[in-house]
């Protein structure tokens, strides 16, 4: 008997991450590496576990995830959004808890665009009146 696998894509600014989950023992591979090894602050470590801390589910799946583009903090953010996804294919009932803790939410934020005959977005060259 094959055994059940669940897919889901998480994304935050520029950042895709596609994660795989089966039922395991608690590892957690991000990019071919230990997620504590990959993400090396703490408190990424700990945004990338808050789904399984919300919901019970600590150390019963194993998660392989590819994750590219941007940078830790985003790719920490979309590991986030692909596990609370996978989750949900795991068990929809799961669903009021994820979606109470806002997790199921895309966070559609992005840098904006520079304008010309500007510095930068939003910032304009010194006026001078005379």
């Amino acid at each position: 008997m094959t055994q059940q696998r669940y897919y889901a894509t998480g994304k935050k600014k520029s950042a895709i991450a596609r994660v795989y989950m089966k039922a395991g023992s608690g590892n957690i591979i991000v990019n071919k590496r230990n997620y504590a090894e990959y993400f090396a602050r703490p408190s990424l470590n700990m945004l990338v576990k808050q789904p399984f801390d919300i919901t019970g589910k600590q150390d019963q799946f194993d998660l392989y995830v590819n994750v590219s583009g941007g940078g830790v903090a985003g790719q920490a953010g979309a590991v986030k959004h692909g596990i609370s996804k996978a989750l949900l294919e795991y068990d929809a009932e799961l669903r009021s808890v994820l979606k109470k803790a806002g997790f199921l939410t895309r966070d559609a934020r992005v840098k904006e665009r520079k304008k010309y005959g500007q510095p930068g977005a939003r910032k304009r060259f010194q006026f001078s009146k005379r």
